[in-house]
């Protein structure tokens, strides 16, 4: 006996049980949905379905999630900040969400800045904990905190500070 085929779920569908997930910047679904919006298309038509259809049903589902506030650029760029900021500096966290196409307001980019050294001097402590005996050690430690995307004058800081007890700032 052969199982009956489930039938495909709508665009709408699939965007509500991705956003049940987790967060998603508009970028991020639209990419997601277009392949699904196009296998439909081709379902649905007897003729090859146009590209601009697929798109243009894709950004009305979008406009959609946007207006009933289901799809939140602010939300989406709030939740980034808040899994990447213990592990990560400004820079990567910016890097990230410019990637999704979403830029910081100035007040989220101060507070993260504002952060960004107590966050650094934590990770720097979870990893290694005491300063670096030589050159060489330093360098490692230095590399280690830049790739996080922590800022050089940042980085500096800690390393310079490094055998200090977190509250003697």
């Amino acid at each position: 006996m052969k199982a009956a085929a489930r039938p495909q779920r709508s665009l709408k569908g699939r965007a509500l049980q991705w956003l049940a997930q987790r967060e998603h910047s508009r970028a991020e679904m639209q990419r997601k949905l277009l392949p699904h919006a196009r296998a439909l298309a081709a379902q649905g038509a007897a003729e090859a379905p146009e590209p601009g259809d697929a798109t243009a049903r894709v950004t009305e589902v979008l406009d959609w999630l946007e207006a009933n506030q289901y799809l939140s650029e602010q939300r989406f760029a709030e939740s980034r900040i808040h899994v990447r900021a213990a592990r990560h500096g400004n820079l990567r966290i910016q890097q990230e969400l410019a990637q999704h196409g979403i830029t910081l307001d100035a007040e989220a980019a101060q507070a993260l800045k504002s952060s960004e050294f107590e966050r650094a001097r934590e990770v720097w402590a979870r990893k290694f904990g005491v300063p670096a005996d030589d050159a060489a050690g330093r360098a490692r430690q230095a590399r280690f905190l830049t790739s996080r995307g922590f800022s050089a004058e940042t980085v500096r800081r800690v390393l310079r500070q490094g055998g200090t007890p977190l509250d003697e700032d």
